[in-house]
C-alpha cells in the first residue's frame, strides 16, 4: 500500500479519518535538529503566532535560536530546568525578537527571570489568580525576596502537582477547581485520573487555607 503524500504537520493534524488509511501516531524518535525543523514547519503553516513548547534540553542553542527568532514564533515556553542552556539561548538572542518564557510555573520563575526570561506558565492561576499574579508583580519589579515569599506560600500546591512524575499536574488543578465549585471534567489519560484520599485531604486544606486568608484580607 502506498503511503499518502506528506503534508505540513499543522495540516496533517487536522485531517479527518476519511482522508485515508493512515492513523495518527506519536513520534517516539526525534533528532534534536529535526525537532526544531518540525516546530518551524508548524510556524510556517499557521496564520496565528505560535508559542513553541520546548521540554528537551537535547536541542542545541543554534537550533533553539532558529525557533525563537522565527517571525511567526511569539515566544518559547522553555520547560527544561537546564539553566546553562537557557542562559546561552538568552545571550545568543539579545537584540532579537526572541521571547523566552519560564515553562515550569511559579516555582522556577525567579531563576528564569534572573537569566533574562520573562513571564511564566501557570496552572495555579486557574485556582488562585491573585497568588500567581503576586509572584509576577514581584519579579517584574525585581523584588526576588518578595517573590520567594509568594512561592513559599504555594509550595504545597505545586509539590502535589509534581507527584507521579508530574502525572498529577492537571489533576491537582482540576480537583482544586472542583473544591471551589467549578466542575471542569475528568483528566484525560495518561494523566492521573484522581488523587487518593490523603492527597485530596491535603489539597482541601491548602485551598481552604487560601480561602480563609482571602476572606481575612477583605
Amino acid at each position: 500500500m502506498r503511503s499518502p503524500p506528506r503534508r505540513p504537520p499543522a495540516k496533517r493534524s487536522s485531517l479527518p479519518a476519511s482522508a485515508g488509511p493512515c492513523a495518527r501516531r506519536s513520534r517516539p524518535f526525534a533528532a534534536p535538529q529535526s525537532q526544531a525543523d518540525y516546530i518551524l514547519a508548524i510556524a510556517e503553516a499557521l496564520t496565528l503566532p505560535l508559542v513553541a513548547y520546548i521540554r528537551s534540553d537535547a536541542i542545541g542553542v543554534k537550533d533553539l535560536v532558529r525557533v525563537a527568532t522565527h517571525p511567526n514564533v511569539a515566544g518559547v515556553k522553555f520547560a527544561s530546568p537546564n539553566m546553562m542552556l537557557l542562559s546561552e539561548c538568552v545571550r545568543a538572542t539579545q537584540g532579537t525578537s526572541a521571547n523566552w518564557i519560564c515553562g515550569l510555573a511559579e516555582g522556577w520563575a525567579a531563576p528564569f527571570y534572573a537569566l533574562g526570561a520573562r513571564g511564566f506558565t501557570s496552572g495555579l492561576i486557574n485556582v488562585a489568580p491573585e497568588r500567581s499574579l503576586a509572584v509576577w508583580h514581584a519579579l517584574e519589579k525585581g523584588d526576588y525576596a518578595a517573590a520567594r515569599v509568594e512561592v513559599d506560600a504555594i509550595a504545597g500546591f505545586e509539590t502535589l502537582r509534581t507527584k507521579y512524575g508530574n502525572g498529577a499536574n492537571v489533576t491537582v488543578v482540576k480537583e482544586a477547581l472542583g473544591l471551589l465549585g467549578t466542575n471542569v471534567g475528568p483528566v484525560r489519560l495518561p494523566g492521573l485520573p484522581e488523587l487518593n484520599a490523603e492527597e485530596k485531604a491535603q489539597l482541601r486544606a491548602i485551598v481552604s487555607g487560601w480561602g480563609a486568608q482571602r476572606a481575612a484580607a477583605e
